[in-house]
């Protein structure tokens, strides 16, 4: 395949490059239309499935890739990153198989089960305020005194490049009329953005936040910065208050919309793709299928979209899938 990079912070060359360097075993995720979920929304959708890995989300591609291609830069030196909870646990994955420390900022408020996983793998992880993006800021002011270096995710662009691989996958067997992409931070929107927008120009690309977490997409219809005092939603993953600017410049012609879903409808996706899907899902992975539940239009196209979590605690399997 011949790749010609656009001008862009983001590399259709670098997705091309981390599709041989990640570990395979986030790779090549099942991908496939559920014929009764589809029957369900009346709509025709593909799922790629990104929960079968040993994180049960996609951001080990993205941790791997980053790793892996600056490694000899960061050997030696202290990570520090913050998270909801599966950056975290991606980061210490692939930090521990290099034998390399991190230390992992998240809330109090944090998915206990995340916080487990990431301390079983060998991180420190520091608890601070009930929310995400403040722990954020914790964890900046910790590697301005201590020398450590902070990987955000959003930020640097290997780990969206990484990310970039779902999109290269999906597109090398079918054809859509629009990829449904959660959206938080923006590594995954905008790295599928990228190469969707070079190898499927009529895909349309549409990101969805929650209702209760709209910063990214008051932000992105804005085109300017867009802070919001506090989030209000089960979908963790994707809670930002205070958006990464990087990304959201990064987002700027490769992304056609972004909707908005509520906790009613990401509650009653997660339902129903449990029952004809048989996949448990967690909020933010599950957005894109709350879209077309509350977004009519969406259902006469050809869609897909990521399933791209799957980490909820014994106490929320109960309260969102029973």
């Amino acid at each position: 395949m011949t790749i010609i990079d656009t001008p862009h912070r983001l590399s259709l060359r670098n997705i091309e490059r981390a599709a041989s360097f990640i570990d395979p075993v986030f790779l090549h995720s099942p991908q496939y239309e559920c014929e009764p979920l589809s029957q369900a929304l009346g709509a025709a959708l593909t799922l790629k499935v990104e929960t079968l890995n040993p994180l049960r989300s996609f951001k080990g591609r993205g941790a791997d890739f980053f790793l892996k291609d600056n490694a000899a830069a960061l050997a030696g030196r202290p990570l520090v990153c913050a998270t909801a909870g599966n950056w975290g646990q991606a980061m210490a994955y692939v930090c521990r198989a290099r034998g390399w420390p991190l230390v992992v900022y998240t809330a109090t408020t944090a998915n206990a089960f995340k916080v487990e996983r990431m301390r079983a793998m060998g991180a420190e992880v520091r608890l601070h305020s009930d929310d995400f993006d403040s722990a954020k800021e914790e964890a900046r002011r910790f590697c301005a005194s201590s020398g450590a270096l902070l990987v955000e995710d959003g930020l640097e662009t290997q780990i969206s490049e990484g990310a970039g691989t779902i999109a290269r996958e999906l597109l090398a067997r079918n054809a859509f009329d629009a990829l449904l992409v959660p959206l938080g931070n923006g590594a995954l929107l905008n790295g599928m953005g990228l190469w969707a927008k070079a190898h499927a120009p009529a895909t349309r690309v549409i990101g969805v936040c929650a209702e209760g977490a709209d910063a990214m997409a008051a932000s992105w219809k804005a085109r300017r910065l867009i802070e919001r005092p506090a989030t209000q939603t089960i979908a963790d993953g994707i809670a930002v208050r205070r958006p990464v600017p990087q990304a959201l410049d990064d987002m700027q012609g490769l992304v056609d919309d972004v909707l908005l879903v509520s906790d009613a409808a990401i509650r009653r996706a997660m339902q129903l793709v449990f029952q004809t899907a048989g996949l448990m899902v967690e909020p933010a992975g599950i957005v894109g299928v709350a879209a077309v539940m509350e977004h009519p239009a969406l259902r006469s196209q050809k869609l897909a979209t990521v399933l791209c979590g799957s980490n909820l605690t014994p106490q929320q399997i109960v309260q969102w899938l029973h």
